[in-house]
């Protein structure tokens, strides 16, 4: 179990490593240019070619979806509480705690706990939290919502015509496959070295309440995801995705969205760098749970 687990973390501390060391020896790195790309071609590929690769059934995808629903309106009221007594900004906080890093850690984790099929269900919960992240996480920190955002994005209409495959049982032509398959299989190693060129950068503010914020965003994230798997009587693959998914640290877009709007964003960035930090730390228990 040791080994395996050591087998999963591994690729994905490397590849950070490899982009936080590249970042500190003061290389060149245009993360604009690299973001663009993944945003834009490689994981609308990746999302495009995973799911009529591994012929999820639709129910399954489906299912993931609302389960992911439920779970984000968790966090948005379990924050948006805690956020409330401790007298701390919605708009800089409340989307920060709950939207985690589920592209950049949670894709590359759950294929490697659980292989393409892992990869199919994590894609499923991506989707949705990433529709949600381009409207409701942008209208928080805003002040308006982003609906032009959301139908901008490349990955939107990629899983709506994968669903369509999906659902019609038509089978796309072989070129379409490679091609996706080929730059679909950019996105997870530059997603991770993107993070670790990310950290490098970001700096810690506030110490204590970023280590209390990074608790909470873990520390809920989990349980919400726990409770939830065993709403829907999830198990294996399922019940693996959906908590390592819930307990991924606070997403490096959240400090992009304070950044733009001005709401704390040394705060957020703090948060972005405790979280990871003890995400590290804790994925061999959080592995070893779910495997």
């Amino acid at each position: 179990m040791a080994y395996q687990l050591f087998s999963v973390i591994a690729p994905v501390l490397v590849c950070a490593v490899i982009g936080y060391t590249w970042r500190k020896q003061g290389r060149p790195y245009d993360t604009a240019l690299v973001t663009s790309l993944v945003t834009n071609i490689g994981t609308p590929c990746l999302v495009f070619f995973t799911l009529i690769d591994t012929r999820i059934q639709p129910d399954a995808f489906l299912t993931m979806g609302a389960a992911t629903l439920v779970t984000m309106v968790a966090f948005y009221a379990v924050y948006f509480v805690f956020l409330k007594l401790m007298k701390l900004s919605q708009k800089a906080f409340l989307s920060a705690l709950s939207y985690g890093n589920v592209g950049n850690m949670g894709l590359p984790l759950c294929l490697l706990a659980f292989g393409d099929n892992g990869l199919a269900l994590a894609i499923a919960y991506f989707t949705v939290n990433v529709l949600l992240l381009f409207t409701v996480g942008v209208a928080v920190p805003a002040g308006a919502t982003s609906l032009g955002a959301l139908l901008r994005l490349p990955m939107l209409y990629a899983t709506l015509a994968a669903m369509a495959l999906m659902f019609t049982g038509v089978t796309a032509p072989a070129w379409i496959v490679n091609t996706t398959r080929i730059l679909g299989g950019l996105t997870v190693p530059l997603m991770l070295i993107t993070l670790g060129v990310s950290l490098a950068g970001l700096g810690v503010k506030s110490l204590p309440r970023a280590v209390l914020l990074s608790v909470m965003r873990i520390g809920v994230g989990f349980a919400v995801g726990v409770a939830t798997a065993h709403y829907f009587g999830f198990t294996g693959a399922e019940r693996g995705v959906l908590i390592i998914q819930c307990a991924m640290p606070v997403a490096v877009f959240n400090y992009l969205f304070a950044e733009r709007y001005g709401n704390q964003p040394e705060e957020v960035a703090g948060t972005v760098v405790i979280s990871t930090a003890l995400s590290f730390l804790t994925l061999p228990a959080l592995l070893a749970f779910v495997m």
